[in-house]
């Protein structure tokens, strides 16, 4: 009477931080499939298949048999063994026992995937906006079916998710026009009730309500637009089909978009001249100086600081980005910019 171990894998943590993040466990039992941390011991029973998977493949393991228990334990403080039990097992003398199982050793490919067994999809997981990055890559697989290049993909997708934003971008563009307008009576409230705080916000509020402006208007379709960037993130740099698509200069979409490169690694910059952050960045500085065109000498003044500080810091932020990422908010930020000075110019 015996029971076996049977290792998927292991898992060190001690790896660069840049190659653990993509490293998961995906546990499916008789119900549904869990994603268990590989940093804490646990054991599941009833098990129905147990995967490990990096940045772009995965191993998947499933008994044919019932009774197995998947496992994760602690070899040592840095790596986990990740693997299943087999039930109790009896071999007589001079006796054999047969046990099989279906294994996948590949790239975390969708269409792959459901061919083989549709639960085995689940394996494809991309956090708590997992439901909008399914989407997001049925979306992108769509697009794709007609582009044949990710690069037009992404640009396309830009377009669509700004045409659906596009009535609450049209709502806030003249929001923040007709708040311009009121700057002058603002800003002679202030010097009126400088005394009274509790009185100057009441007396701003009561002139938002009586010409119908909502200041807060303009941060919605932000918010909406944050969860479709982190989304598009995992998609680009967890996706085996954007793995290698080229796109202009580009070699990768799901790396940096990598220009040249330096003779020596630079400070923050690295070794790599990466030219979309940077045009980026000057576009953001374009739009902020054209906004601040229209802003009253009050407003200018205190937008001079974040004239510089915004596109620098962006810039920093999205350098090392996938440039995929990087082409979406690029285009998405120049469309943005274009109905702004439409709206400007319109009376």
């Amino acid at each position: 009477n015996l029971k076996l171990p049977l290792v998927l894998g292991t898992i060190d943590s001690s790896l660069a931080k840049d190659r653990m993040t993509y490293h998961d466990v995906t546990v499916y039992d008789s119900e549904k499939p869990v994603y268990p941390s590989f940093q804490k011991p646990a054991t599941f029973n009833q098990l129905k298949f147990i995967a490990l998977r990096d940045r772009y493949f995965c191993s998947i393991i499933e008994p044919e048999q019932a009774g197995y228990a998947g496992f994760i334990t602690k070899n040592s403080s840095k790596e986990s063994e990740i693997g299943l039990f087999t039930p109790e097992l009896k071999i007589v003398p001079r006796g054999t026992l047969e046990q099989k199982f279906k294994v996948y050793i590949g790239p975390q490919s969708t269409k792959i995937l459901k061919s083989l067994n549709p639960d085995w999809q689940a394996v494809i997981y991309f956090g708590k906006f997992d439901l909008i990055a399914q989407g997001l890559l049925m979306l992108l697989e769509l697009f794709y079916s007609i582009f044949h290049n990710w690069g037009w993909v992404i640009i396309f997708l830009s377009l669509v998710i700004y045409l659906a934003l596009y009535p609450l971008t049209m709502k806030q563009m003249k929001s923040m026009k007709e708040m311009q307008i009121l700057q002058p009576k603002i800003e002679e409230l202030r010097k009126t009730y400088k005394d009274n705080a509790q009185k100057l916000n009441k007396e701003i509020m009561e002139l938002y309500r009586k010409h119908k402006v909502n200041p807060f208007s303009g941060c919605l379709p932000m918010i909406l637009q944050i969860p479709i960037f982190f989304t598009l993130y995992q998609v680009l740099t967890r996706s085996i089909a954007l793995k290698g698509a080229s796109f202009f200069w580009i070699e990768d979409l799901s790396k940096p978009d990598k220009l040249f490169s330096f003779p020596a690694s630079l400070p923050v910059i690295g070794s790599e001249f990466n030219i979309l952050p940077i045009l980026m960045a000057i576009e953001m500085f374009v739009q902020q100086k054209y906004s601040m065109m229209n802003a009253s000498p009050a407003q200018a003044e205190q937008q001079k600081i974040m004239l510089i500080v915004m596109p620098i810091m962006f810039g920093f932020l999205f350098y090392h980005m996938p440039s995929g990422l990087v082409l979406y908010w690029f285009i998405n930020s120049s469309l943005t910019m274009a109905y702004q000075l439409r709206v400007a110019k319109s009376k």
